[in-house]
């Protein structure tokens, strides 16, 4: 009978140890603390609102903070290819964060999803698919709209890390590309942990360019904007996806008013035309994440989360066909899935991934909002 029992009981552990094995496990580092908070909370709470499970396969998410620091991010990628054994990364929502993790994801032969636009050098970015437009698609709608607006001379303050060092660049070469007589005429910088920009502000006043260009995240972009709002500047004054968070008008308050902030369309699919691909989608993810954390918590960030969970649930379907989860068949597959999903409409726009092409979004996707009476208004 004690032999029967042993049987019975051995069955039942590979029973399940076969349904474990299914699971599909995905590791999320996120900054949940310091700085980028205000980016990475919001991500956490769209994943939190994530389906249980795709087609039939459970999702089994482990999210670890990585307070922003690139170090701290390693040490979770590593975590979730050798210990967690996971088949897919999501992270970081900090640039910095998310460059660092690629290489330990990438080497592992794990699909990275980057809640950042986080450029790689060529050839590295072959496992990293970013759910943000990146900095050259955003940049276009910017400069689309200076351009309208008459300016010429615009000053840059922004991140020393690769977020603003990014921006910089990618601001530059698409005025080129675009042929626009727009350039910089006063570019300072500072740190991410900075609570003051008082020189920098000064310099810019003094310059006096038509338009300033703030290169920041969340809470922390709306201390550069009252620094050169308060030293006098009477311009106009962007700001770039990173800061499409009402954290940046509630910390700002009157010193942001009149503020142009480049975003996705997820955040004002109300104001959207009916003929936008993403209004629909848009709507239901702000439905969604506003019954689960209040009236006006839509945000840029949360958005990239909902559309991380749309590409799933059109990619694992077609990855199960060519491996189980826990597999390396599977990784792989899921990636060629990525790449050969074809159009895709999300929250934030139309993706498109190839082969060659990580980056998804193309350059019609990026709104200007304006801040109007602490709300967001399409321009």
């Amino acid at each position: 009978m004690t032999n029967v029992i042993k049987q019975i009981a051995a069955a039942a552990l590979m029973v399940l140890a076969g349904t474990a094995q299914a699971d599909i496990n995905i590791g999320v580092s996120l900054p949940l603390t310091g700085p980028a908070s205000g980016l990475g909370l919001p991500v956490q709470n769209g994943v939190k609102l994530w389906p249980t499970s795709i087609a039939g396969e459970k999702l089994n998410v482990v999210i670890l903070d990585d307070a922003g620091d690139p170090t701290k991010a390693v040490q979770n990628a590593k975590r979730f290819v050798s210990e967690d054994k996971v088949d897919l990364v999501v992270g970081s929502v900090a640039t910095p964060a998310a460059i660092a993790m690629a290489d330990t994801v990438a080497e592992s032969g794990t699909v990275q999803m980057m809640m950042s636009p986080a450029a790689l050098q060529a050839g590295k970015d072959s496992w990293a698919f970013r759910l943000p437009q990146s900095n050259a698609v955003m940049s276009h709608a910017v400069l689309q709209h200076m351009n309208k607006q008459g300016i010429k001379t615009v000053g840059f303050l922004g991140y020393t890390d690769a977020y603003g060092e990014g921006w910089l660049k990618d601001f530059q070469a698409e005025a080129t590309a675009m042929g626009l007589p727009i350039k910089f005429v006063a570019v300072e910088r500072f740190a991410r942990a900075d609570t003051s920009v008082t020189g920098q502000a000064l310099k810019l006043v003094s310059a006096n360019p038509d338009a300033i260009l703030i290169v920041a995240s969340g809470s922390g972009a709306a201390m550069p904007h009252k620094a050169v709002v308060e030293r006098g500047y009477k311009g106009k004054i962007y700001q770039t996806h990173a800061a499409a968070s009402r954290d940046l008008m509630r910390v700002g308050g009157k010193d942001v008013e009149g503020a142009f902030v480049v975003s996705g369309p997820a955040v004002v699919a109300d104001q959207l035309s009916d003929s936008h691909p993403s209004k629909k989608i848009a709507q239901d993810f702000i439905t969604q994440y506003e019954k689960a954390y209040g009236a006006g918590s839509r945000n840029q960030f949360a958005g990239h989360a909902y559309d991380a969970a749309l590409v799933l649930q059109k990619v694992v379907p077609v990855a199960l066909k060519k491996g189980k989860p826990g597999s390396k068949e599977f990784r792989a597959a899921l990636r060629e899935a990525i790449e050969s999903m074809g159009r895709t409409v999300v929250s934030h726009g139309v993706l498109n991934y190839t082969k060659d092409n990580h980056w998804g979004f193309t350059t019609e996707t990026g709104v200007i909002l304006k801040v109007v009476n602490g709300d967001w208004k399409v321009e």
